[in-house]
This record gives structure tokens, sequence and C-alpha cells, in this order.
């Protein structure tokens, strides 16, 4: 198990940057992005001014911003498609790490991609499916009926109505119950896995989604469980503190119990450094640590901290959708086009249908 003593508490005192020099990230994404905004502008707030009213805008800024989003739908790059579908489970038991907010950005900026993309909410707070623009009220169908009520998955799905090509299983409160109910449950640990290898196997090749990505709420209960055993890949945003460290090391010994003994094909293919903030000596340093331990796994785009992926779950959208020229919402299409590519070497898992 790794160890991340190197980041002392030196790290918690902030530098001020030099007012010669921008504060960009130590590693630049793919395209370099960071550097769109004007040079020596600071990369975390540069585009977006901090007294702008969440989920308040007039008619004008609005049709500006939608004619943006319809220009950016029509002009990003297409990725490959996959050679089979890749099922990843987003997980992270400490909270406020930006997972759900990887998770439908990441998952929004693959569909603008041209990719079939299906988010399946299973936190009972349901953010996913807010950001998304899904009901997810207690009248909804949602991942509860699917995992407790064993309804096909296909019945509950919903498509996003800013993005074609992003489908999403919502959350409803009901799952708050769920972890009560699924322990009398006959193979409560893979009800979620069950349902998603009978949604591959009914599609067609030309049909199929071409990414699963699964929203796990900040635990390691039975809903967890359930979203290990039903993926071959962990994805694991880590937020640039030294909290996060700590977690890590506690998410990487669970998901080695779950390979031990349910999943043994599971593995941490995707790590992502969230909430950068290039000012300080702690993000960096988390971000050296991370990087130092697992190389292949992380990827090169980082997400900084940004105003704009705060304020557009308020509107019901993903960043990709709000303000596609944002650095927030740059980075995002960064890391998905990172996996894209990797994703073309991705063997095809042993046993994914009827595993």
């Amino acid at each position: 198990m790794p160890s991340f003593d190197r980041v002392t508490d030196d790290a918690w005192r902030e530098q001020e940057p030099d007012e010669d020099e921008p504060a960009v990230p130590a590693y630049a994404p793919l395209g370099s992005n960071v550097t769109h905004e004007t040079a020596g502008q600071d990369m975390t707030m540069s585009e977006e001014p901090m007294e702008t009213p969440l989920a308040q805008s007039s008619d004008g800024e609005q049709e500006v911003r939608a004619r943006a989003s319809r220009a950016a739908l029509t002009s990003v790059e297409r990725l490959p498609r996959p050679a089979h579908p890749r099922v990843l489970t987003v997980a992270n038991q400490k909270g406020g790490v930006g997972k759900t907010t990887t998770t439908v950005n990441v998952a929004a900026a693959l569909a603008q991609a041209g990719l079939q993309v299906l988010v399946i909410d299973i936190d009972p707070q349901g953010n996913a499916s807010t950001a998304l623009g899904i009901e997810h009220h207690s009248d909804v169908a949602s991942v509860y009926d699917v995992i407790v009520e064993g309804t096909p998955l296909a019945d509950v799905v919903q498509e996003c109505p800013e993005i074609p090509g992003l489908w999403c299983a919502p959350a409803t409160i009901d799952l708050a119950g769920a972890e009560i109910e699924l322990v009398s449950l006959v193979a409560r640990e893979s009800r979620l896995h069950r349902a998603i290898n009978a949604q591959l196997a009914a599609a067609s090749d030309e049909a199929r989604y071409d990414y699963v990505f699964i929203d796990c709420p900040p635990s390691l209960g039975l809903l967890t469980v359930n979203a290990f055993v039903a993926a071959d890949e962990v994805f694991i945003p880590i937020q640039c503190e030294y909290y996060a460290l700590e977690g890590l090391s506690q998410l990487l010994k669970n998901i080695e119990m779950i390979k031990m003994h349910l999943n043994p094909g599971l593995h941490v293919s995707t790590i992502l450094l969230t909430m950068y903030d290039g000012r300080t000596n702690l993000s960096a340093q988390v971000a050296d640590e991370v990087r130092t331990h697992f190389p292949d796994q992380v990827l090169g785009a980082l997400v900084p901290r940004s105003v704009r992926i705060s304020e557009a779950p308020s509107h019901g959208e993903t960043v990709m959708t709000y303000d596609p020229s944002s650095t927030g919402a740059l980075s995002y299409r960064d890391a998905a086009r990172e996996i894209a590519l990797r994703g073309t070497e991705v063997p095809e898992p042993s046993g994914r249908i009827g595993r």
C-alpha cells in the first residue's frame, strides 16, 4: 500500500503567486488548455467573476449561452468508440472531492464527441440526476427499482435533454433504504451487475452504450459494493488536499477486498486530480505524490477550482453546456479525450456478459 508521508505541514502554507508568473498547474492538460485564458491571469477564476448570482441571468444572457452551447456541440473533436463497452465506477468514499461533478462532465464530454454514454446514479441524493436535467422525484422509475425490484435497466433510463447520446438511470430518495433491503436479498452484491449485463447483451453493436459510468455515494456500503462488482474499471477523482490522500489509501484497500472475493477483473484504471489551485504548495505536492505512486493511472488533465463548474448544476446542466468555453469545461474535455484514447487499448474483460 503506498505511503504519502512526503506531503508535509509546510504544504499547508499558501504561497502568493509571483506577479511576473501566472499561477498555472505543474502539469498541463492535453492540448495545454490551461493557457486558453490570457497569460498571467489566475487559471482558477480567470473567466468567472465571483459576483455572478447562482441560477439567475437575463433572457439575453441565456440566449447567448444557448447559442454557445449549440456551437460547442457541433465543433468538438470526434472521439473513437471503444472496441467493447467500458463500465467504470466513479468512487471515493470521501465526500466533496468532485466525484459526481466529474462523472457528469466527463460523460457529457464523451457524448458531445459522438459516443453513447450512460450514467447510473446510485447516490440517494440524486445529484448526478439533477446535473443532467433528469427528473428523479419519488414517482419516477429509478435505480432502486432495478436493484431491489429487478426492473430492467432499459425501463428506467432517460435521455439527457441538453446532450444527445447521454442517458441517465436516475436515483430517488428510495435508494436511502436500499442498503437495508438488500441485506436479505439473494446475490445482493451483484444485482446491479446483472442488470447492466442484461442491458449490454440485448443491444446491437450500433445501439450499445460505449461508456457506462456509475456514480457512487460517499460511503462503502452495499450500494458501492454493487457498483464495484458491476464494473471492470474504477475511476477515482482526487481532490488536491492532504485528507484526500488518506481517503485514497482506504479506498484502495476496499477495492482489493472486492477484487479478491467478488470481482477478480476489477482494477483502478483512471485517476483525475480535481480542485487544483496553482497558488498553493499543497496542490502541487499532492499532485506530485499521486503521480509518483500511480504514474500510469493519473490523467494529464487537471481540473481547477471553478465557479462555472459549481454554478452549472443549479441550472440543471453540466458545465459542458452551461459554459463550454470555461476553464472547467476545457479541462473536463481534455480528461474525456484521454480516457477515450486510452480506451482504444483496453482489452475486453473476460466474462463481461454472464460473469
